[in-house]
């Protein structure tokens, strides 16, 4: 069945702070194992998302416990940082009102979780979180989301998208392909979002708010049927 409307939202800095997630990261393995071993594992990790091209948290462990465990006791404490990401308090880590967003867009239409990240650690992290649970388990996870929209529209089709990121970079590709289809909200969170760069190198987005909560402040309604009457007009 084709819905009116299908609302697209992403993770990591949209409903979730990961920025803060990644502080939180930066403190524990710092303490655990000394500032220069967390210095040369936020290097292995930034080298392999841009090698893959999303953040690989527990690929870059993976690739870190190769020189780490030959020290005394190294082992034993990659162990402890294993437990640091999949016990992680997720929860406290979601944007004041992302739920409520996401069942005011229930309202509507079908609410659809679109991310990028791994088969193993994104999942778990949409799960602990709640979103999954949120979104009644419509969840999309690839390598490039960007890339996948014929998978998106065969498993929701719709006469029109919604779709929430804190990438502009994202929003336009998107945009490239769905054309007048596709409407465009831009919340403002994170560093990505917040890079003068990114924000001189794209197209400005249908819509942009400070914090993913202000959607709940707006009439979906109406700044829906206003972007649908700009494209047509």
């Amino acid at each position: 069945m084709t819905a009116d409307v299908v609302f697209l939202l992403d993770v990591d800095n949209t409903l979730l702070d990961n920025d803060h997630i990644i502080a939180d990261m930066r403190l524990h393995i710092a303490d655990e194992f000394g500032v220069a071993s967390s210095d040369r594992f936020w290097t292995i990790f930034e080298a392999l998302r841009a090698e893959v091209g999303y953040a690989d948290y527990l690929g870059a462990l993976q690739r870190y416990r190769a020189e780490f465990e030959k020290q005394e006791g190294g082992e034993q404490r990659l162990l402890s940082m294993s437990s640091f990401l999949i016990d992680y308090p997720f929860p406290d880590r979601l944007y004041p009102r992302a739920l409520e967003v996401i069942a005011m867009f229930g309202k509507l239409g079908p609410t659809v979780i679109l991310s990028d990240g791994d088969v193993v650690f994104q999942p778990r992290k949409v799960q602990r979180s709640g979103l999954w649970d949120a979104v009644d388990g419509r969840v999309l996870i690839y390598v490039h989301k960007e890339k996948m929209l014929d998978a998106v529209e065969h498993r929701y089709p719709a006469r029109r998208y919604v779709m929430v990121d804190d990438k502009q970079r994202i929003l336009t590709a998107m945009k490239a392909v769905w054309k007048q289809r596709l409407v465009t909200v831009f919340p403002r969170q994170g560093h990505c979002a917040n890079d003068p760069a990114n924000l001189a190198r794209y197209p400005a987005a249908d819509l942009s708010v400070d914090r993913v909560g202000d959607l709940l402040d707006l009439d979906t309604a109406s700044w829906l049927n206003a972007a649908a009457q700009e494209k047509t007009s």
